[in-house]
């Protein structure tokens, strides 16, 4: 019995015996969302046209349950599989519903003619991508982003065990690339479809994914859990990120902070402080922040923005080293922005900051602000 649903085994990819990328071992369970990451360039496309045998493998093998994908037929594997390439196809006066009735071919006889229920399959696909009103168009007359959504409705049509996707959510715009997901996720949980796919946005790739790969180089870089794959160092190295930051809580990348002597101290706690942040670093004005606990949802945006950070641990009250520190801070800072602080037992002494500022005539509410 195999190990996993799907595997790349030792597996090199390339153009014409060259290798592009070697030693690929990828174990997938089935119904799992893989999604493969990395800079232009770096190789995503090759290995999805390796896996569905549209380029000649270098190396290795690729197992689906025990049997190697070489050894079956195309018939076999169009019903296995399912392609959403980006390439555009070239059809001559097909409509989208004859595009997405392609998917039933291989479930068809030899003159291509659609039972009832495939007809029926092909309506659920076109209503479950949201495209019945393109129906009767013209394939070659529809938007980029309509077509995305009508060749996936003819993957779905499939009936595929594994879809494979390159970059889906090229072409859509926010609301579609959501419904996109939405949809390849209910396909996962509810049918046990396995998708494998490429995406450039790793915020989504990072809420969507049961398993990221890392495509660096001529190596498989990382391969894990979107929360083992997604941290700051890692994501820095794999995109090679200078001018800037990956913040994993929020899946985002973050421009770099303004540097300089602090001319604001923001006192925040909840998240209240990162439209402040942002705001402050937008209008180039380097800022502190503090002070923020540990574990607080601002503390991680603060600490790749503000020039410094005033922390305390987690579940403590503020000590008088600490506390020393922030009332030092508001000396140094022309303004202090109050955006919105919840104090409670631990942090009750923040109460002692904002009172020093507002005697100092420094204090003023995130509300307030133009």
């Amino acid at each position: 019995m195999a190990d996993f649903y799907f595997q790349l085994k030792d597996l090199a990819v390339g153009y014409h015996g060259n290798p592009l990328i070697r030693d690929i071992n990828i174990g997938i369970d089935k119904g799992e969302i893989v999604t493969l990451i990395g800079p232009n360039g770096s190789g995503k496309s090759t290995i999805l046209k390796s896996i569905t045998r549209q380029l000649k493998l270098i190396g290795g093998t690729v197992f689906f349950d025990d049997t190697s994908l070489m050894e079956l037929s195309y018939k076999e594997l169009s019903s296995t599989m399912a392609v959403v390439l980006t390439e555009r196809i070239k059809t001559e006066l097909m409509t989208c519903h004859d595009i997405v009735a392609t998917g039933r071919y291989p479930y068809t006889g030899r003159l291509g003619i659609l039972a009832k229920r495939d007809e029926e399959l092909v309506e659920e696909a076109m209503e479950a991508v949201h495209a019945q009103e393109l129906g009767s168009r013209d394939f070659n007359a529809i938007s980029d982003g309509q077509r995305q959504r009508v060749l996936l409705a003819r993957a779905i049509c499939q009936e595929p065990e594994i879809l494979i996707l390159d970059e889906p959510t090229s072409f859509l715009d926010v609301k579609h690339k959501l419904e996109l997901l939405a949809i390849l996720e209910k396909m996962a949980r509810e049918k046990k479809m396995t998708v494998i796919m490429s995406l450039h946005e790793i915020d989504l790739a990072q809420k969507v994914s049961d398993k990221i790969v890392c495509v660096q180089g001529e190596n498989i870089s990382h391969f894990g859990k979107p929360e083992e794959v997604f941290q700051e160092e890692i994501i820095r190295d794999l995109y090679e990120i200078t001018n800037g930051s990956f913040d994993p809580r929020f899946g985002s990348i973050e421009l770099p902070g303004i540097k300089g002597e602090p001319e604001v101290l923001v006192i925040s706690s909840g998240g209240s402080g990162i439209p402040v942040y942002r705001k402050l670093r937008k209008e180039r004005i380097p800022f502190a922040a503090g002070i923020l606990y540990e574990n607080d949802i601002d503390c991680e945006l603060a600490k790749q923005l503000a020039v410094e950070v005033i922390t305390e641990k987690a579940f403590e009250e503020i000590s008088d080293e600490t506390l020393a520190s922030a009332e030092k801070m508001i000396e140094r800072c022309g303004r202090v922005i109050d955006a919105g602080v919840q104090i409670g037992t631990y942090n009750r002494r923040i109460g002692e900051l904002l009172e020093q500022a507002e005697r100092l005539g420094k204090l003023e509410r995130a509300g307030t602000l133009k």
